[in-house]
């Protein structure tokens, strides 16, 4: 369903977890925000200068995370699953404090963020919502991977495509169209890695707090994780995943046809700063008159994407 005014949570929701990178314990409090704010991260271990942005200009070293630095130093990183439920739930605007410079992993997916704002509630605001339109094919490559986005009329489809030298992944490709597909297994999709990869992520001072319980660990064709995977799209899945997360740190939903092979963090960062370097790439779409008409009357949305 497009929704033309903006959104945030009814209250705010407390969790705890561990930080997929550095192993810390962190406790998580998403607090509403009022219209027009944003998505704002508040590093509340700090006592000054703990403020960033979720944008996509404040994304640094975008390596197996994607990690958000404001300009005096301050960071917060794995944010991409936490802001994918954002997307998928419609919530504009919201401060989210955390006490450690990672968010928790969770259980590797967006399940848990997910069923947390489901569980509080969203909440209508007054301002009309502002949608990215894409006017014009934007395109990155880096060797034979690829991302590009281009025009799509009111909704967002991402179109992915993976590739891996491992019997069981193999190269797999699932179209995701947000105004028809059921957000469900895209949300319970799970971070995943090769066997063969741990001690070289760990030499690279990460996945500290990587476990089976918070991963999908691959050995040749085999899953080690005892209950398998939880759907048969699951890798392909938790990229698109991935991917919904870090085009939300453009600051609005975007209507447009995104393609991508062997695409990730990096790549998709990579696009947004190409595409919105070019103000003849995109415009706006408020819709600011519909959303005015929908407030004074019983129907305040059509069946289009969210």
């Amino acid at each position: 369903m497009l929704k033309f005014t903006q959104k945030t949570l009814r209250e705010k929701i407390s969790l705890k977890g561990i930080g997929l990178h550095n192993g810390i314990s962190v406790n998580l409090t998403i607090n509403p925000a009022k219209a027009n704010t944003g998505i704002i991260f508040k590093r509340i271990d700090l006592d000054e200068n703990n403020i960033i942005p979720a944008n996509f200009k404040n994304v640094v070293e975008p390596v197996l995370c994607t990690k958000l630095k404001n300009e005096k130093g301050a960071s917060v990183s794995t944010v991409e699953h936490l802001m994918a439920a954002f997307y998928g739930e419609g919530i504009d605007n919201a401060i989210v404090e955390v006490d450690a410079p990672e968010i928790p992993i969770m259980d590797g997916s967006a399940v848990d963020f997910v069923d947390a704002i489901r569980e509080v509630g969203i909440e209508d605001q007054s301002k009309p919502r502002k949608f990215i339109k894409v006017l014009k094919k934007v395109e990155v490559k880096d060797g034979q991977k690829f991302i590009s986005i281009e025009p799509l009329n009111k909704d967002l489809k991402i179109d992915f495509e993976i590739v891996f030298n491992n019997p069981l992944i193999r190269t797999r490709r699932k179209e995701f169209k947000l105004s028809e597909n059921d957000l469900s297994s895209i949300y319970n999709s799970r971070t995943f890695c090769l066997y063969e990869d741990i001690d070289n992520i760990k030499r690279m001072g990460l996945a500290k707090g990587g476990s089976l319980d918070n991963a999908v660990v691959v050995q040749g064709d085999k899953i080690l994780n005892e209950d398998g995977l939880r759907n048969r799209h699951e890798f392909v899945f938790h990229k698109i995943l991935d991917c919904l997360g870090d085009i939300m740190l453009s600051g609005n939903r975007i209507f447009g046809h995104i393609k991508t092979s062997q695409g990730g963090h990096a790549l998709t960062n990579k696009l947004l700063k190409k595409f919105f370097s070019d103000k003849t790439n995109w415009s706006f779409e408020n819709f600011e008159n519909i959303g005015k008409q929908n407030q004074n009357s019983s129907e305040n949305s059509v069946a289009i994407g969210v």
